[in-house]
């Protein structure tokens, strides 16, 4: 299971460095796992690909504009990106944090008339921090969207908007569940008519979406832990589902391994789901929750391409991001999307 295995050449003009004008009117391809087989559609058309009695299931997290801009003492500018939130009632005067520039243990920063103390700066690039104030009332006030590092540009006021979902709901994520941007109300309300199921999860997307694998060796890495609750209401629409032998399918990986990490207290039927997900799904995985995954185009050599490989299969994925590279689809979080039945 090697890292090298799970590639492809993705050219820098086949990144969406912003969002679509209008919000759903996007590209979906859909591929059929069973027999490799693709088609080319409209996310806003997804309702002509699910069918009365399947479970749509999506992540409630809210996007915090987490990334702070600080002073040193002697006013040089350092970036500190706030970490998921971990837990219901954590403490928001500490936080773990990415960096940009270099910081030192006991160094006191300054944003607006907080003080800053770093208190432990770890080898990976992260570092514990604590503050006179409440971190994300200071993100709230001065912080900006922590859009992902490839689009190499600083947030733009639609950013405040275009990068939530328009379901968004609990407050903890430092990266949004991009296969939901597409999401609208319309299309929620195409689906309920239809007969669809729609419920909801929430897991905060945090260090692990920045991290990348750094072993050959893909067995070895180790995934970061995010903070997730699946209400009662949830788990028990989805264990119904599998049991009538219906379809459950995952908007999003934030989603499916939300999911595949608790399967089996969603089917034995625990009640207050909730902990900290690590796992890390790739190739030879078998899916206990999940029969449909609504995704978007991932990056080279990532932890979720290789989830997405795991659910298609790698032959399939590949040729289908081949098609989606010649039919010019638009990839990563502000592109196009795939469904994967």
């Amino acid at each position: 299971m090697q890292l090298s295995d799970y590639t492809y050449k993705l050219p820098d003009e086949a990144i969406a460095i912003h969002p679509p004008k209008v919000r759903g009117e996007t590209r979906l391809l859909v591929l059929q796992k069973k027999d490799g087989s693709i088609r080319d559609a409209h996310y806003k058309r997804l309702d002509n690909f699910l069918r009365a009695g399947d479970v749509l299931v999506m992540n409630n997290t809210k996007v915090i504009p987490a990334r702070l801009l600080v002073k040193t003492e002697s006013g040089a500018e350092r970036e500190l990106l706030l970490l998921e939130k971990h837990g219901k009632h954590a403490d928001h005067h500490a936080s773990l944090v990415m960096y940009r520039r270099k910081i030192r243990t006991g160094q006191e920063l300054f944003a607006g008339d907080a003080s800053i103390v770093v208190d432990e700066v770890f080898q990976n690039g992260t570092a514990r921090i604590h503050s006179t104030k409440d971190l994300w009332e200071l993100a709230d006030a001065l912080g900006s969207v922590p859009l992902p590092p490839y689009m190499h540009r600083e947030e733009e006021p639609e950013d405040r908007e275009r990068y939530q979902t328009v379901f968004a709901k609990e407050k903890g994520s430092v990266a949004a569940p991009t296969a939901s941007l597409n999401m609208t109300s319309e299309l929620l309300q195409k689906l309920n008519d239809k007969g669809v199921e729609i419920c909801e999860l929430t897991l905060h997307v945090g260090l692990g979406t920045f991290m990348p694998i750094r072993v050959e060796d893909v067995t070895k890495h180790k995934m970061h832990q995010e903070y997730f609750e699946i209400p009662n209401s949830t788990a028990a629409t989805i264990r119904k589902a599998k049991e009538e032998g219906r379809r459950v399918i995952a908007v999003g990986t934030t989603v499916t391994r939300t999911l595949e990490f608790v399967a089996d207290q969603i089917l034995r039927g625990d009640k207050d789901i909730n902990g900290e997900a690590d796992i890390f799904i790739y190739p030879g995985y078998n899916f206990k929750i999940i029969d449909g995954l609504l995704t978007n185009f991932h990056a080279p050599q990532s932890t979720v391409l290789m989830m997405a490989a795991a659910f298609a299969g790698w032959d399939n994925l590949k040729s289908a991001y081949a098609r989606a590279l010649l039919q010019k689809y638009a990839f990563l979080s502000y592109g196009d999307s795939m469904l994967i039945t």
